[in-house]
């Protein structure tokens, strides 16, 4: 099953839906602000797209500069971060079995079809 986290006010997360609709293949949305990630789904996560806690971050969201910008964090902070502030996760994102990948650009999410 193909899911996306998906943000309803993000114009790129809106776009990433409609790229899903018109493949015509079944997903399910989950709306992470509602329903915030655990820290063991959030570690999933990361793994099925290979990065590095710090690239699925949004930096220039206000939180992020008010709250931790030029701070020295661990990778275990940068989570916990996300975790208190989903709106810190960069989105959407597209998870298709092992596989996941940030739909920016849109066409992106093709690598999970």
């Amino acid at each position: 099953m193909i899911t996306i986290y998906h943000n309803p006010r993000c114009t790129k997360s809106r776009q990433g839906v409609a790229h899903l609709n018109d493949s015509g293949k079944d997903f399910e949305t989950i709306l992470y602000l509602d329903n915030p990630i655990d820290k063991d789904a959030l570690k999933s996560l990361l793994k099925k797209l290979n990065y590095a806690p710090i690239e699925l971050v949004r930096k220039n969201e206000a939180i992020w500069k008010e709250q931790f910008k030029g701070k020295q964090l661990s990778d275990e902070q940068i989570i916990e971060a996300m975790i208190e502030f989903p709106k810190l996760m960069e989105r959407p994102i597209i998870v298709n079995g092992s596989k996941a990948v940030v739909g920016r650009p849109t066409e992106a999410i093709d690598k999970v079809l």
